[in-house]
């Protein structure tokens, strides 16, 4: 081969590996402007509109009559607390569906974000317990069913821990009736709201706990990345690279789940989004996993499902949930129907 024939195949390879890089960057350049765009939609328009001049004044500290109120202290702390809870969902569910390898695996599935759900509630109806203690109370529930989940699934794989999540789910669910039909009429009303997943009470003190905690984690979450891709190869592939196996699942395990449990703490378990997030960032992007845009399309499902909760009935603030719920079940129905057709060779 000459040496123009090597320098023009040269630049073919180089032009055919920047080619992704660059549809990466713009993928992640469109859904940043897109989040951008629904958070602004959530704050300047619905129910009471203002304007951008007006936005930017009461930002620098200017009080408007009527508008400080409802956009600083309700309409923006709701918009921030649904990107952040968005994303940490989102990365929650891309970390253990692409650690187990299936689509199934999200937190609000296996039973992660129903042990959050059942220890606030049970904080809550049998110790009267309030504010930061209900949040305390959810993370540790998250983190116990986790524990639980995959010592009973110990050697089943990944398949077997979805099975067992599945089963401890519905355990959680029952003993949160339970304990909703002992609370009085007022906890049970406000819990109701909360177990759906609802922005409605957001204020800036859940807002700062949870870029807190998402700060914190997100340092540790780089370093775990390396390990989630290794482990998406498979458990023996991996090991096969020079991966430590079970210490990578069990880092990868705990950070997804304190993923889930701080947004559920803040806003509760907002059904599916965790679900769904991680399969629209891959198909997105063309079959490859990646946390950075499952953490955008969450915050983008979260912000747009907000917007449509709180206008859909003129008068009436839906919990964002409903939405949600309304998106991520014919999604499931669908996954099952598909996964069924494909196992059976059709």
């Amino acid at each position: 081969m000459s040496v123009l024939d090597r320098a023009t195949t040269g630049a073919w390879v180089r032009q055919q590996r920047r080619a992704p890089r660059r549809r990466r960057a713009w993928l992640m350049g469109g859904m940043g402007v897109l989040v951008f765009a629904l958070l602004a939609l959530n704050v300047l328009l619905g129910s009471y509109t203002v304007t951008i001049p007006d936005f930017f004044a009461m930002l620098g500290g200017q009080t408007i009559p009527g508008a400080s109120f409802i956009v600083m202290e309700n309409k923006l702390p709701q918009a921030l607390l649904g990107l952040l809870a968005g994303a940490s969902f989102g990365v929650a569910g891309a970390v253990f569906q692409t650690m187990l390898r299936n689509p199934l695996a999200s937190p609000d599935i296996i039973g992660i974000s129903y042990g959050a759900s059942a220890t606030a509630v049970a904080a809550v109806v049998l110790l009267g317990v309030r504010g930061a203690g209900v949040s305390v109370a959810a993370i540790v529930g998250a983190l116990l069913v986790a524990l639980l989940i995959t010592l009973l699934a110990r050697g089943r794989g990944g398949t077997g821990l979805i099975l067992v999540g599945i089963g401890a789910a519905a355990f959680m669910q029952a003993a949160v009736t339970f304990l909703l039909s002992r609370a009085d009429i007022t906890n049970a009303q406000e819990l109701m709201v909360w177990l759906t997943g609802s922005l409605n009470s957001a204020n800036w003190e859940r807002v700062t706990i949870l870029s807190v905690a998402l700060l914190l984690l997100v340092p540790l979450l780089a370093v775990g990345s390396r390990d989630l891709r290794g482990l998406a190869l498979g458990d023996d592939t991996a090991a096969g690279l020079g991966f430590n196996v079970p210490r990578a699942r069990l880092l990868l395990t705990i950070l997804g789940v304190l993923l889930a449990a701080f947004p559920t703490a803040a806003a509760g378990p907002i059904a599916f989004v965790a679900f769904l997030s991680g399969p629209i960032a891959k198909r997105l992007n063309r079959g490859e996993p990646s946390l950075p845009l499952s953490a955008l399309v969450g915050a983008a499902i979260v912000l747009a499902a907000h917007f449509a909760a709180v206008n859909a009935i003129p008068g009436t603030s839906l919990p964002v949930g409903v939405v949600t719920g309304a998106l991520g079940a014919p999604f499931l129905l669908w996954l099952l129907i598909s996964s069924n057709r494909a196992n059976q060779g059709g």
